[in-house]
């Protein structure tokens, strides 16, 4: 009896109406939705900073967040080059990595601890995107979109750039840190 139960929840998921047919669609429909996740990023980035206390970490918050407003400028320009624009779709994803940050800021004292969590949250994002554009990098090469395959894959660097950083401070400064609290 469990067995079928499980099987009927596990079926085939019936398409919207407007759900995408072409690979062109999936691009395009992706495209709006890695543009909300970052705008929305922009926002929380200066929380996320501002709760920080390591200096490096607010130093690194603070890069990224310039970085973020050029992916943001990036994501644009992808849009322009496929004849589209720039239009947002809420990123149900990016919205729950968001709040899971939030969430682990209000569970954390100040200090390293906090911080050590706030990489935490950072990194779950950076995988986040880091799997977002090599899709759209890889979808983009498909389709022959040189602009924003060049676009995509610069931000693809930057966002494995920040990621690294993320985990050299974890590692050299603040998880160390945070078991002496």
């Amino acid at each position: 009896m469990a067995t079928k139960t499980k099987n009927a929840s596990a079926g085939k998921t019936p398409a919207k109406k407007s759900a995408a047919k072409e690979l062109e669609d999936l691009f395009e429909d992706s495209l709006k939705d890695i543009y909300w996740a970052e705008k929305a990023l922009t926002k929380a980035l200066p929380k996320m900073q501002k709760n920080a206390t390591s200096p490096k970490l607010k130093e690194a918050i603070a890069s990224h967040l310039a970085e973020t407003m050029e992916h943001v400028a990036r994501l644009e320009a992808c849009f322009e080059s496929i004849g589209k624009k720039a239009v947002a779709k809420k990123c149900d994803a990016m919205e729950g990595l968001l709040k899971e940050g939030v969430s682990i800021m209000e569970e954390t004292a100040p200090g390293a601890v906090r911080d050590a969590g706030i990489i935490g949250a950072s990194q779950k994002v950076e995988h986040y995107e880091i799997a977002t554009y090599g899709t759209l990098a890889a979808f983009a090469k498909v389709l022959d979109q040189k602009t924003a395959l060049k676009n995509l894959l610069q931000t693809l660097k930057e966002e494995k750039k920040c990621d690294e950083l993320l985990t050299s401070i974890a590692d050299t400064e603040l998880n160390t840190a945070a078991i002496k609290n």
